[in-house]
């Protein structure tokens, strides 16, 4: 039956791809009209405040509109230069370019700061290429080692919890030989645990971030945290940005505070959200699991009934016999071992030593992919190929 499904239906991980656009689809469609919902009326008293402002001061003043609206252009070109009406710091010396090529490389992207010449924005898509790559990579490295470190500090939890029961013997060391027949031979973190740890920190950082901009830059609590999080998830709409004054109290603590609150939020949230990818992805397994029960009942042929042509090319050792044609979806299949090993030569090659991973992973819905996903599959209880 289930040979027959998958012969006869898109396989698992492009069925996983289509649905999960879909669901994105979804999901933007509802984010949309929620947004849409709450802003549009403020919109719209802004703009007849707005014209009503802009008429007023015409009549008070003997300007005519159209020249109003003149003068009002040329301020938002030197608005979109980097000019404020209130005393700002410099954008373009050396401690507000480094600003800005912190957020470049981190694809955060502010918008407040902009290169002017053809010559900065030239300079920018190549610095940017590398700069962002490099800084994905660091995500990447910082993704593993902290999934390495919480599942140290959960095992060693797990042990002393197993010792206090007497599960476990006082004399029990890592790497003695009772530990592989023991039960923690192949306890991994459950992906829940992490993404609670992950969570806690994320929610601590943005409220220590939040106290000190409320402080230092004097915006409501709920516009700190809305900041932080903006910043931290990349997303970088530019309306709140920090250390944007000319000078500030204990300037140098600040951006320096700045600089430590931003990294740490960037790599945790950067973490936490491949975490939830996991959760998501299971989302996807389980739907794609009672879809395709559905469709056994449709595609699975009655006992007793004949077998068709595809069936039939083959003998009772299952191998195809001479003379008949290949199609490209049976030769894809039949290659998928080769292709596996080759992704994993090419992992080791790329990392400089052999890992250990199992080929055949896919019975967990949780190949061994490349980037955030490649390196989680397999370290939590939930991406385990003995799951």
């Amino acid at each position: 039956c289930c040979c027959c499904c998958r012969r006869s239906h898109l396989n698992e991980d492009t069925g996983r791809f289509v649905l999960l656009a879909a669901l994105i689809g979804l999901y933007l469609v509802a984010g949309a009209t929620v947004f849409s919902a709450l802003e549009s009326p403020g919109e719209a008293e802004a703009r007849a405040r707005w014209g009503a402002t802009l008429r007023n001061f015409s009549a008070a003043h003997g300007v005519a509109e159209p020249e109003l609206r003149a003068f009002l252009r040329h301020y938002e070109a030197a608005l979109a230069a980097g000019v404020r009406a209130d005393a700002l710091r410099p954008r373009w010396d050396f401690p507000g370019a480094f600003y800005f090529v912190g957020t470049v490389v981190s694809t955060i992207g502010f918008g407040m700061t902009t290169p002017a010449t053809v010559g900065g924005k030239a300079f920018l898509i190549a610095y940017g290429l590398f700069g962002c790559a490099g800084t994905i990579l660091f995500f990447n490295l910082f993704l593993e080692r902290i999934i390495s470190l919480l599942a140290f500090i959960m095992r060693a939890c797990r042990e002393r919890q197993l010792r206090r029961s007497g599960l476990l013997p006082a004399t029990f060391r890592r790497g003695s030989a009772l530990s592989e027949a023991d039960c923690l031979a192949g306890w991994k973190p459950s992906v829940y645990h992490v993404l609670l740890i992950l969570g806690l920190f994320a929610v601590l950082l943005s409220c220590c971030a939040s106290a000190m901009y409320t402080s230092v830059e004097g915006w409501d609590y709920v516009d700190s945290l809305y900041f932080c999080f903006v910043t931290f998830s990349t997303i970088g709409f530019g309306d709140l940005v920090s250390s944007q004054h000319a000078a500030y109290r204990n300037q140098g603590l600040y951006r320096l505070g700045n600089f430590l609150f931003i990294l740490l939020g960037v790599c945790c949230i950067y973490s936490l959200f491949n975490v939830i990818s996991i959760l998501i992805k299971q989302v996807l397994n389980w739907m794609l699991r009672k879809l395709s029960c559905r469709c056994c009942a449709r595609c699975c042929p009655a006992p007793g009934a004949p077998l068709s042509r595809r069936n039939a090319i083959t003998d009772a050792e299952g191998r195809r016999l001479s003379g008949e044609l290949i199609s490209m979806r049976d030769l894809t299949a039949s290659n998928k071992v080769s292709l596996a090993l080759l992704q994993k030569q090419l992992s080791e090659t790329a990392n400089g030593y052999p890992r250990n991973v199992c080929v055949n992973t896919r019975q967990n819905g949780f190949s061994g992919g490349v980037g955030a996903l490649g390196i989680m599959n397999n370290r939590l209880a939930e991406t385990s190929a003995s799951r």
